[in-house]
């Protein structure tokens, strides 16, 4: 931790070096074991059931008498956080009380579904984190994304196949574009990509939103701020027929992670990548050049979240509006956190929160918990991911002062 010297004239012990903890320390902090995930889920579940069991009536009601009967309040609260959670499981992974093996099957499909945005979109973060910076920027990708998709879905008329193929290209390149922008500002004047991709958020919001009020933009005969839809031949196909929402862009959404886990661990540049995000200066001195590195990254980074606002208009919401992206941009930050910013971790973990968001309307119309619930527990998760290795930060700066 730190370092001591001895001169070779007088043979005395000079005093320790100091060492100083860099934002890159902090960042290698958060790169923990699968096991702290798995247990963050599992303590953040566990915390999220004692807050569904303080908020129900029954469990409430039974506290009132808990010193003659201590053992109906401890049954009501387990019958509150088990039936919520097995509710949530119904609406997310199976259900038993669906018609038939689709209707059974029909919440893993949305569950996969609501995962494919945020897979792609944390993907991006991910590798941006794998490089050393701080990718906050995915809403205004996925909405300039979505953008770029959309007009080229509803505008131009092209054969089916072609189509698709050119709105997802549009989609990955809209991205890349508003992810490069902040990649070639830092390049060139070292601006902090967190301030650059925050206010490229709100660019990009207010952009949408103007461009919404155009008539190229505007859906003929209505007055609300929404495109007119995207031709049929510029749609996702489904994937499992017309009963299911699941759409190929979960496919697109596997692909992206074979393709960033290749990129990272079998590719040069992925090995540049990765030198400049474990320590720049000693990548600079191995002759990789950084400035290119965090222009590619954030390139790639913004492709990836572009083709997250293309599984959006072409798979699921077919037109245009401000907000397609819904938060899945910031909910990608924690995705990627979770998935400890691994290909394979991010893509299981996108599918860990798309599970959330399609039972937590289950578990609310079911058990009447609040859905807000679901929320709380994807912020716990995120601060028991971020906890531990903090608190060894917090140590080793003790250590290094003292």
């Amino acid at each position: 931790m730190s370092a001591t010297t001895t001169s070779p004239e007088s043979n005395q012990v000079s005093a320790p070096s100091p060492v100083e903890l860099t934002p890159d320390d902090y960042r290698r902090s958060l790169l923990g074991s699968t096991l702290q995930s798995v247990l963050a889920v599992l303590v953040a579940l566990l915390l999220g059931g004692l807050l569904i069991a303080a908020t129900d009536e029954t469990v409430r009601e039974s506290a009132s008498y808990f010193l003659a009967r201590p053992g109906d309040t401890f049954t009501a609260m387990w019958d509150a956080a088990s039936s919520a959670y097995i509710a949530m499981f119904h609406g997310a992974v199976y259900n038993p009380h669906g018609s038939g093996p689709a209707g059974k099957l029909y919440p893993l499909t949305e569950t996969l579904t609501v995962a494919t945005p945020l897979i792609l979109a944390g993907l991006g973060v991910a590798l941006a984190f794998r490089t050393g910076l701080f990718n906050i920027g995915a809403q205004g990708q996925i909405l300039i994304g979505a953008t770029l998709a959309g007009y080229v879905g509803f505008a131009w008329q092209l054969p089916a196949g072609l189509h698709l193929l050119v709105v997802v290209v549009a989609g990955a390149l809209g991205g890349a574009i508003w992810g490069g922008v902040v990649g070639l500002i830092k390049a060139r004047t070292g601006a902090h990509e967190v301030i650059l991709t925050i206010m490229l958020n709100y660019i990009a919001i207010n952009l949408v939103s103007w461009l919404l009020t155009l008539s190229t933009f505007q859906r003929e005969g209505s007055a609300n701020p929404i495109s007119p839809p995207i031709a049929e031949t510029a749609m996702f196909p489904k994937l499992l027929g017309d009963g299911f929402r699941l759409h190929w862009g979960f496919v697109v959404a596997v692909v992206a992670t074979v393709a960033v886990a290749w990129l990272l661990n079998r590719s040069t540049i992925g090995f540049e990548l990765r030198a400049v995000g474990a320590n720049p200066r000693a990548a600079r001195t191995a002759g990789i050049s950084v400035t290119k590195g965090f222009v590619v990254v954030m390139v790639i980074a913004g492709m990836l979240a572009g083709l997250a606002g293309t599984a959006q208009i072409a798979g699921t919401e077919h037109s245009l509006t401000v907000g397609i992206a819904a938060s899945f941009g910031f909910d990608a930050i924690t995705v990627a956190l979770l998935g400890r910013s691994k290909p394979w971790g991010t893509f299981f973990a996108g599918i860990l929160y798309g599970a959330f968001r399609a039972g937590g309307v289950t578990m609310q119309t079911s058990t009447g918990t609040n859905i807000d619930i679901v929320l709380v527990v994807q912020s716990l998760i995120v601060l028991f991911v971020a906890l531990p290795p903090l608190l060894k930060l917090k140590s080793r700066r003790k250590e290094v002062a003292a």
